[in-house]
């Protein structure tokens, strides 16, 4: 039935529990398991599937919700890491492995945006978000070269963890954020006006104002720091309120104003989460070897960038 159960939610604010967060399933339901190590997450509203990375496996895998049915999106995949989608459905995907951001094309065809910053060959894209104007923006840690685990083990070309924007027009990378330890998961407010970034390794997210010509990014101050764990991905809901993948401390949830509501508590190790379905009320979550969702009463927002 739903309601909360103790074992699943645990509010630290009054307004986790009347802002709706809890009134959905009071189960987790296990669509898939099976993996080395889950991640990305992006749901295709086109056509009603999941497709989800297993990094260390590296192929993609794919959940469909109308049969339930699970098979290979692709394998090889680069070592595939985060997933998004661009204005026209395609798939965007951070390839740890390959050290490139790429997009599927509809026919399958596969077309490179980003691989190399002033010449130097990137680290290991990690998660990556498109805006309205077509650009993409990726973090850029160095998880994928670390060891051959979740990538190919090798020497940073660029000495540096970064957060980069590849323009829609030319392809240029320009890089619009620095100082990171580990630069994870990263998503817009739904207005663009700001971005969010975790540092997995610093074990707090920081919030960017963006410029006003769409292209840069100022300010860079904590937003919220991570008691509980350390922060992989973050994603919105359509009241404003930040979700967070917070590996051992499971889903994380913020209110606007950064403070920490309550938490989603999840076995294992959550690395990732995002909202989808077709009312954008199922929120799928990537822990450890499993693939999870949750029907909630909150809804996130829309999987695709905004129309222009």
């Amino acid at each position: 039935m739903p309601g909360e159960q103790p074992h699943l939610y645990e509010t630290l604010d009054e307004r986790f529990r009347t802002g709706r967060c809890q009134a959905g399933d009071s189960r987790l339901e296990t669509l898939y398991e099976g993996c080395r190590w889950a991640e990305g997450p992006v749901y295709v509203p086109a056509g009603r599937y999941l497709v989800w990375s297993d990094i260390p496996n590296d192929r993609l895998l794919r959940w469909d919700e109308t049969t339930g049915a699970v098979g290979v999106y692709r394998s090889p995949a680069g070592y595939p890491n985060g997933n998004t989608l661009d204005s026209q459905g395609r798939l965007v995907t951070c390839e740890q492995g390959n050290r490139r951001v790429t997009r599927t094309e509809h026919d399958g065809s596969v077309t490179v945006i980003a691989e190399r910053f002033r010449g130097k060959r990137l680290n290991s894209p990690n998660d990556a978000v498109v805006r309205s104007d077509g650009s993409v923006w990726f973090s850029d840690p160095e998880f994928g070269i670390a060891t051959d685990y979740e990538g190919h083990r090798a020497e940073s070309e660029i000495g540096a963890r970064n957060v980069y924007r590849a323009d829609p027009a030319n392809g240029e990378v320009r890089l619009v954020a620095d100082g990171f330890q580990g630069p994870n998961g990263l998503v817009f407010s739904p207005d663009e006006r700001r971005l969010y970034v975790s540092d997995s390794l610093a074990n707090h997210i920081r919030v960017f104002d963006v410029g006003e010509d769409g292209t840069s990014l100022c300010g860079g101050e904590v937003f919220a720091a991570c008691a509980h764990g350390t922060f992989d991905n973050i994603r919105f809901d359509d009241e404003g309120r930040l979700w967070a993948a917070a590996m051992d401390g499971g889903v994380h949830c913020y209110d606007p104003d950064g403070t920490l509501l309550g938490r989603i508590l999840v076995p294992g190790t959550v690395a990732n989460v995002r909202f989808g379905g077709a009312r954008r009320n199922r929120l799928f979550i990537a822990a450890d070897t499993t693939l999870y969702s949750l029907m909630m009463s909150v809804t996130g927002t829309p999987a695709l960038p905004p129309g222009r």
